[in-house]
């Protein structure tokens, strides 16, 4: 279903004027789609491109499958489509369920769940939950752009520390900034952990490839913010682009500021590939570094999502040194989770509580250079 083709009018005024706090200003009068729980689809000039369909959600929390290696077992996603538009980004097959596709329509078509805090309030307060814990920002990101207007996630905050839930929340978007004061309030209250995501340090190479994101600077300087508001937030230095950010002089630089940001600790892990990014990637690749090509190709032969082993060992040998250099290496927790590999450790929130790491993929087990990296994208 394409949504900003099947409206109707009826009850449009009504809606519009129920809902105007959450929408868009300067907008034309509010129409209705016929597709359960859409009430409008909107364009701004302040958001070239992008076309947000705001939906009433039926739900907030969604539960992690059974078997799953991730250390949480509950997400929340406020927003589903970013407009932060990385090339590489693994969650673009979640747009298929929508019959939107996997480029495109994954960097501009964006659903807006402006009831969503609400809706987790509701789930919330429900004698049957378990506080356990709640990570955002596993799928699409909760701070991209659209986050500045919808303000979504003081109330998911707000009700997250309300209920006693333990939460984290991984990022590229320095939005994280504007809500720092109830993170920390929220940390009196409940375990939170933050986490930046960073991939690329040259600036050039980061706006070609992850073209809606703030720069490397300003996330760097949303870490230090982080950390002066007493968190120690962790960075995930994913994707490694084999040969364009994989160079000892670049992960050198960039891990040493990261390190400078203050920042606790790194994790990595080589690009990774889904069957419905691959082409996307390859399209730019070739419009971008077509020189690139035969390499990629031998490193992700046919179907092959991940590259292959013996560059994820050339990998683990470069860059672990420097973790160790910069005094980035992951704190181990006593705890393990489904993995095969142990989770990563604990943070410390301004409360001194412990908060279990966000750690959503391979962890190697052990230190030595041949043991196979870890995967985020």
């Amino acid at each position: 279903m394409r949504w900003n083709e099947q409206r109707v009018t009826q009850g449009a005024a009504q809606l519009d004027q129920a809902f105007e706090p959450s929408a868009l200003p300067g907008l034309e009068l509010a129409e209705v789609a016929a597709l359960p729980g859409h009430l409008r689809t909107v364009r701004t000039p302040e958001f070239a491109g992008a076309v947000f369909h705001e939906v009433l959600a039926k739900s907030a929390l969604n539960k992690v499958p059974q078997g799953s290696s991730m250390p949480f077992s509950w997400t929340i996603n406020p927003y589903r489509g970013c407009s932060h538009a990385c090339v590489y980004c693994f969650a673009r097959g979640s747009h298929r369920y929508l019959d939107f596709d996997t480029g495109k329509d994954f960097d501009s078509q964006i659903v807006v769940k402006v009831n969503v805090a609400e809706v987790l309030g509701r789930e919330l307060a429900k004698p049957s939950w378990q506080r356990e814990t709640v990570a955002l920002g596993t799928n699409t990101d909760p701070y991209q752009r659209a986050e500045g207007r919808y303000k979504l996630m003081p109330g998911i905050i707000e009700q997250l520390a309300r209920s006693r839930t333990p939460f984290s929340i991984l990022t590229k978007g320095t939005l994280l900034r504007r809500d720092l004061p109830a993170l920390v309030d929220a940390a009196d209250r409940v375990r939170v952990h933050l986490a930046m995501s960073i991939a690329v340090g040259d600036p050039e190479l980061q706006q070609s490839i992850e073209p809606g994101t703030p720069t490397t600077k300003a996330r760097l300087d949303t870490i230090a913010a982080a950390r002066d508001a007493g968190f120690e937030p962790d960075v995930f230095v994913m994707p490694v682009l084999p040969h364009l950010t994989d160079s000892p002089a670049h992960l050198n630089a960039l891990l040493r500021d990261i390190r400078d940001a203050g920042a606790r600790s790194v994790q990595y892990g080589a690009l990774h590939l889904r069957s419905h990014v691959k082409p996307w990637f390859f399209a730019w690749l070739e419009r971008e570094h077509p020189e690139l090509l035969p390499q990629y190709r031998k490193l992700y032969p046919g179907a092959s999502s991940k590259a292959t082993q013996a560059y994820r060992i050339d990998l683990a040998a470069r860059i672990r040194p420097l973790i160790r250099r910069y005094g980035l290496e992951p704190q181990r927790g006593s705890g393990r989770s489904r993995d095969p590999y142990p989770p990563m450790g604990s943070a410390t929130t301004t409360a001194g509580q412990a908060a279990p790491m966000l750690n959503l993929f391979e962890t190697p087990s052990i230190e030595a250079p041949g043991a196979p990296a870890p995967t985020l994208f």
